[in-house]
């Protein structure tokens, strides 16, 4: 996609970039993928940093949709004249919120801090309409700074090594953005292809840093976005690294690339190959805290494992460790705020949310089905019934990536997709589209709720043929009609009437059916309208902050007025609507 080249750092200028990045990104991630031997050989971080920016990049365009859809106009700072959109400082807070949102394995949360200290200085002065060469100066070396300090033991020969030295070259720059941004970019590329030289699982490897050639990428795209031009990324010096990378991007096994790289449970920062003895898990999570909780949470997790790296600030953080007592990571966190979004991904194993993961890696199962779900209760009742589950918090929905990379992990020849929200149809058709690129044999079932998925779920057969699975399924999901009580957030017009900020909402096949006051009363009106039409099984999905009380009301109701109609209840956890029900 042709870009107008950005004279100055303004929202327009943030957006290109994003939008480059990413595409640099996604055509450079099995190659980063391939090469990915530090700190852990587990192959994964041309796809963290890839969905990392995917997720930064979404948030921009929100703000930009925002204004666009509330008519704000505001100067953009485009040199050509006064253009209608965000502030600099919106989009670039945008940017950094995203990518500490969506932040993915260790070269992700890294990038995201990076992120994030360079939107500090860029967004210094609210009123600025744009930044210039020297703004974006001092915001690379604040990002380098910054990131350094996030992590626990820095190691050199590592993306942190090529972020000091984008930030070096960048200092002694003049001229505008494009001279600052080519200066920090050649900087990047010349210590990136010096890290053989300072780590050793590298040099052996015969590869440069993963983290590193994404950051690179990145860089590229910035110099891109100011000059219109398209710098070659590979640094001349690591040709053997690139063919190395090269070769197995096509599809040569990595087992040789991990044993090249290290020892038995040798790492260069005490970190460990997959199977070495080393930690056995990888933990991330968002974590709502104060920085004296976070200081103490630190030492806390620096004591349980490696790889540690923390990164956010003004109460809103992402962790990431590598230990063996993934339970012990995770309490860690509850005794310092909230922590959500929880991911635990097994070392050599796949993700633990997926089914067979005592399988070795090379070995393919025959079929997998991969599920969003809403909430983490949701999360283990799917994972329980053998789904790879994608968890979709409240206002996050899941990016393509995201999906496609729940494919991948799924590690079948076919698989079936459950997105369970209409909104996340062209999401998943698009997610879909690649992983049948990919030589994966994908069906997409159109499920619009969580508990049609669960319908879906109860009639899947891996042993049937993939068509008859399939139809089945769909048919299952079909049958079930659904409903969510939720509490409205503003005044609105709908189907029943005009709803006030704080009433109770009853909504049957996403129409809203009832307005009320009391939730039991509105829930039990929506079961009575939906059983009107008849049924067999009625399912309750308990979210967050719902009484037990309400549970047991329904579960009578339904045993006093439908004799024949059989009723199960789960909890969700934290899904956004207080209830799902489900009746088949």
């Amino acid at each position: 996609m042709a870009q107008v080249p950005q004279t100055f750092f303004d929202a327009l200028a943030v957006r290109a970039w994003c939008g480059l990045a990413l595409e640099a990104l996604g055509r450079a991630r099995e190659e980063i993928d391939a090469i990915n031997v530090y700190p852990v050989a587990d192959g994964d971080t041309g796809t963290n940093l890839y969905l990392t920016v995917e997720s930064a990049a979404a948030a921009v365009e929100a703000v930009f949709a925002g204004h666009e859809a509330g008519g704000a106009a505001r100067p953009a700072g485009n040199p050509g004249g006064v253009a209608e959109g965000p502030t600099l400082a919106e989009a670039v807070r945008a940017m950094a919120h995203g990518a500490l949102i969506g932040a993915r394995g260790n070269s992700g949360t890294i990038l995201a801090q990076l992120l994030r200290g360079m939107a500090q200085v860029l967004a210094g002065e609210e009123t600025a309409v744009h930044a210039d060469g020297q703004r974006l100066r001092l915001a690379l070396r604040h990002a380098a700074d910054s990131a350094r300090r996030a992590v626990a033991h820095p190691a050199e020969g590592t993306v942190l090594t090529v972020a000091s030295a984008a930030a070096e070259a960048a200092d002694g720059a003049p001229g505008d953005c494009g001279a600052v941004a080519r200066a920090a970019y050649e900087g990047a590329r010349t210590a990136l292809a010096a890290t053989p030289g300072q780590l050793a699982v590298l040099r052996r490897a015969g590869v440069v840093d993963a983290g590193g050639r994404g950051l690179v990428a990145v860089l590229a795209a910035l110099v891109e976005t100011f000059t219109g031009e398209t710098p070659r990324v590979l640094p001349a010096a690591a040709v053997d690294g690139a063919v190395a990378g090269e070769r197995r991007a096509c599809g040569e096994a990595r087992g040789d690339l991990a044993r090249a790289a290290a020892g038995p449970g040798e790492c260069a920062d005490g970190g460990s190959v997959p199977g070495s003895g080393g930690p056995a898990f990888e933990v991330i999570y968002l974590l709502e805290a104060d920085d004296a909780a976070v200081a103490r949470l630190r030492e806390r997790l620096d004591g349980l494992g490696d790889s540690l790296v923390v990164v956010g600030g003004d109460g809103l953080w992402n962790v990431h460790v590598h230990v063996d007592d993934a339970g012990a990571a995770v309490e860690a966190g509850v005794e310092a705020g909230r922590p959500y979004r929880i991911r635990i991904t097994h070392f050599g194993a796949g993700d633990v949310h997926t089914t067979g993961a005592g399988r070795s890696l090379g070995e393919r199962a025959q079929r997998a089905v991969v599920a969003v779900v809403p909430g983490e209760g949701l999360a283990g009742l799917y994972a329980e019934a053998g789904a790879t589950t994608v968890l979709a918090r409240p206002g996050e929905p899941p990016a393509s990536g995201e999906l496609v990379q729940a494919v991948r992990r799924a590690h079948a020849r076919e698989v079936v997709l459950l997105p369970n929200d209409e909104d996340l149809r062209h999401t998943a058709a698009a997610a879909a589209e690649q992983a049948r690129t990919e030589g994966v044999r994908v069906a997409l079932i159109p499920t619009r709720s969580a508990v049609q998925g669960i319908a879906a779920l109860a009639v899947h057969e891996p042993e049937r043929r993939f068509d008859e699975d399939v139809v089945a399924m769909t048919s299952a999901a079909g049958a079930t009609r659904y409903a969510e009580v939720t509490v409205a957030e503003h005044q609105s017009w709908t189907m029943a009437g005009i709803c006030q900020a704080g009433d109770v909402l009853g909504l049957i096949d996403g129409d809203v059916a009832v307005i009320g006051q009391d939730l039991t009363a509105v829930a039990e009106a929506v079961l009575d309208r939906m059983l009107a039409a008849g049924g067999e099984m009625v399912t309750l999905v308990l979210g967050d902050g719902i009484p037990e009380a309400v549970a047991d009301r329904l579960e009578a109701r339904v045993r006093e007025g439908y004799l024949a109609v059989d009723t199960v209840a789960y909890h969700g956890g934290r899904q956004g609507a207080l209830l799902l029900i489900g009746v088949e």
